[in-house]
């Protein structure tokens, strides 16, 4: 297990914040990288064609070690739901009037909102998967699966409570009847093991504010091999071939730069954010993924024992992540627990019916008993 890590964010000893879900605390050598990022900008004499690019490919092999899939493969992108658009766009011709296109319940709007656009503009129709009874989102899923389903858009769990979706069950799913597998691993990406090698998702996108540790503003997507030849969601001039020359920009190339390059963001802000992001991803790579998962479990377990103890609802072990869950307030509790939490400085969050417990390594000792002596007070008395 790792221990804490607050020595490596600026979290002041009385907050405890169990928030990552929502927003993950700053890494302070990200923010020291952003500062000389933001401080390079006065100096522009020095930036060179390399400085349009460098960064770039340092993320793209980052993320190809910690997280698999060969570095060609990876975007740099500004948000999920423009890799999710991205993504849409390049399905898009190959939808008819009749297919389907299969998303779960109360998902997040980014992964509906541009499946919607193009199921309306393609005669396509949206299946939505209601929330199960018995909690188990995978069977439910699998269940739905048939040759009529062309698209499945997923997130890697619930992102409301941290249910558990097994995507290599679905995925053995989606090869029996063809269709193309879509992720959005915003709320699991760096915190709970994923092999892009093993899943093989045909798009994967994920926002990296979140457990990436990243500065707003930057996300990546990877792209399968067979849909690197499509359509990028915009021209950008930094991803054609003879983007480093730019005595010869004018002599306008038809030709991509190789892999998934085609799906980078313009100005994808190689000076400013990307440093912090190399940052962030330098030091999930050094503690590891699953090191980190087992870490976070080891908290979870400890809160979820309590829970179960004041009377909250939980899901079983086996349909929670091991990084975040929701649990269900008692209905005898007729307060706002997130604001009186709050007013402690602790801070969850609530995401429709479920209080959201998301920790991250900058968590100790003292944060989970000031956390479990709230609780203890608010649900008591």
């Amino acid at each position: 297990m790792i221990q804490s890590q607050r020595q490596l964010f600026d979290i002041p000893d009385d907050i405890a914040y169990f928030n990552c879900a929502y927003n993950s605390p700053q890494l302070n050598e990200s923010r020291k990288r952003l500062q000389s990022g933001v401080s390079a900008k006065s100096h522009p004499w020095e930036r060179t064609a390399s400085s349009f690019f460098d960064d770039a490919e340092t993320i793209r092999r980052l993320a190809s070690d910690i997280l698999g899939g060969d570095p060609d493969g990876y975007a740099i992108i500004p948000a999920a739901s423009y890799g999710l658009s991205t993504a849409a766009r390049a399905i898009e011709p190959q939808l008819h009037t009749g297919d389907n296109i299969l998303l779960i319940a109360e998902e997040f709007p980014s992964n509906v909102l541009p499946w919607k656009r193009i199921a309306q503009e393609r005669g396509a129709n949206l299946v939505t998967v209601p929330t199960p009874a018995n909690g188990n989102w995978t069977q439910a899923i699998v269940d739905k699966i048939d040759v009529g389903i062309k698209v499945v858009a997923l997130s890697t769990c619930h992102w409301t409570n941290g249910a558990y979706i097994n995507l290599w069950a679905i995925r053995q799913a989606c090869n029996k009847t063809g269709s193309v597998l879509v992720v959005d691993a915003t709320q699991s990406l760096g915190a709970m093991p994923f092999s892009i090698d093993t899943i093989k998702p045909d798009f994967l996108v994920a926002a990296g504010y979140k457990w990436l540790l990243c500065p707003y503003g930057f996300s990546l997507m990877y792209v399968s091999e067979q849909w690197r030849d499509s359509r990028p969601l915009e021209e950008t001039w930094l991803a054609r071939e003879n983007a480093e020359d730019f005595a010869s920009l004018v002599n306008y190339s038809d030709k991509y730069m190789p892999g998934a390059r085609r799906f980078d963001v313009g100005e994808k802000c190689t000076t400013t954010i990307l440093p912090g992001a190399i940052a962030a991803l330098e030091q999930i790579k050094a503690w590891g993924v699953q090191q980190i998962s087992g870490s976070l479990s080891t908290i979870n377990g400890q809160i979820a024992s309590h829970l179960t103890e004041l009377g909250f609802q939980l899901p079983q072990d086996s349909q929670r992540c091991p990084h975040m869950f929701g649990a269900l307030i008692p209905a005898d509790y007729k307060g706002n627990l997130v604001s009186e939490l709050r007013e402690r400085k602790i801070y969850i969050s609530q995401r429709g019916k479920s209080i959201r417990f998301a920790p991250y390594l900058h968590i100790t000792d003292y944060d989970i008993k000031r956390l479990l002596d709230a609780l203890d007070d608010l649900i008591k008395r």
